[in-house]
């Protein structure tokens, strides 16, 4: 009789500064890591995004933010797919030449990776994007002209018989500020993290449908003191390529409430989750807090630190603490054998009586 499939959930949440996966795609090699021991690896565009850099990982499923969150719930499950029809929108506060650009890199998807796209969406208003730092130093943004964003959205989806939305907003360019260096320098926290999230919520919010966002700006000046971690990002003039890639095979999303659902073999719901990979700091969010109530096992890294203070202990989650992401794979590894952790060590604990 065969096992179920091994299902492991990484997570590196967005914005928030961290040590690995709070760059450009730079959480990839977690990624690969882990998706050699487990059948199935659950993970988010955070992590799987490196520009014009990306990785084919059969084994992972690429799910937006918000729909990550209602996965975790139970609210909604996924559907693997072989392809997806892939629907772009671009920000009509694009300039011309950097919207070139953009249908460039995406015919070359087309032309080279033969993926399928559908005819393309300008919105009918700049989206006007603004972005924003928190007191915590996390980044979040806003976007002015949301109803824009969703009506070229629905546009794609009922005329162009889209079954994902990449979305290319323009960012304000801010060449000089501290926040820019700091993390083309390897420091700080990605400054449009925050905002792309908010772009991507909203769109699988309103339509349950994957999306992934790639932002619009001008290209930078050449700085020989880049950081390796930031340096996808300065490979040319798009960010698009990795968002195509991911959504062309992201899963569908199900919802077991609908009178139209109809369960099919394969699809994956948050009672198959066997173990959560997040930063040991940053156990407070929705994915995290919902998963701690089932019987997955949270696995906190204390190495990949990140400007948030929400350690596992501190919301009372059992959480298996670990000091790098080396170290959970080689739990990953025991607890998918279905061994103890406790026996791989030199020394082991008598039994105890339970406590009448």
């Amino acid at each position: 009789m065969s096992k179920r499939p091994y299902t492991v959930l990484l997570i590196v949440p967005t914005g928030i500064g961290a040590a690995i996966g709070g760059y450009a795609g730079d959480a990839l090699p977690v990624a690969r890591a882990i998706a050699q021991i487990a059948d199935c690896l659950i993970t988010h565009p955070n992590v799987l995004n490196g520009a014009q850099l990306y990785w084919n990982l059969p084994n992972a499923l690429y799910v937006e933010g918000y729909g990550l969150d209602q996965f975790a719930a139970g609210n909604w499950g996924l559907r693997p797919v072989h392809q997806n029809r892939v629907g772009l929108v671009l920000d009509r506060g694009i300039e011309p030449e950097l919207r070139q650009r953009q249908l460039q890199a995406a015919d070359a998807t087309r032309a080279t990776l033969g993926l399928n796209l559908t005819e393309y969406v300008i919105t009918d208003t700049p989206l006007g994007v603004s972005l924003k730092t928190a007191v915590s130093g996390a980044t979040w943004g806003t976007i002015q002209q949301p109803d824009s964003l969703l009506r070229a959205v629905e546009q794609l989806i009922q005329k162009a018989g889209a079954e994902a939305i990449a979305v290319v907003a323009r960012f304000p360019d801010d060449l000089g500020s501290e926040a820019l260096q700091n993390y083309r320098h390897g420091q700080g926290v990605d400054p449009l993290a925050g905002a792309e999230a908010v772009i991507s919520h909203l769109v699988v919010r309103e339509f349950q449908i994957p999306c992934a966002h790639a932002p619009a700006l001008s290209p930078l000046p050449l700085d020989p003191a880049l950081s390796p971690r930031a340096a996808a990002e300065e490979l040319g003039y798009t960010f698009l390529p990795c968002v195509l890639v991911g959504l062309s095979r992201a899963p569908q999303f199900i919802l077991g409430s609908n009178s139209n659902f109809h369960p099919e073999m394969g699809d994956i719901w948050a009672s198959q989750v066997d173990a959560v990979v997040v930063p040991a700091t940053a156990c407070g969010g929705s994915a995290v807090m919902s998963l701690s109530q089932t019987k997955a096992c949270i696995v906190a890294v204390n190495e990949n630190t990140t400007t948030m203070q929400v350690l596992p202990k501190t919301l009372k989650i059992p959480a298996v603490q670990v000091h790098s992401y080396l170290e959970a794979i080689g739990f990953l590894v025991a607890h998918r054998a279905g061994i103890s952790s406790a026996a791989l060590k030199p020394a082991t604990i008598t039994l105890h009586q339970v406590d009448r």
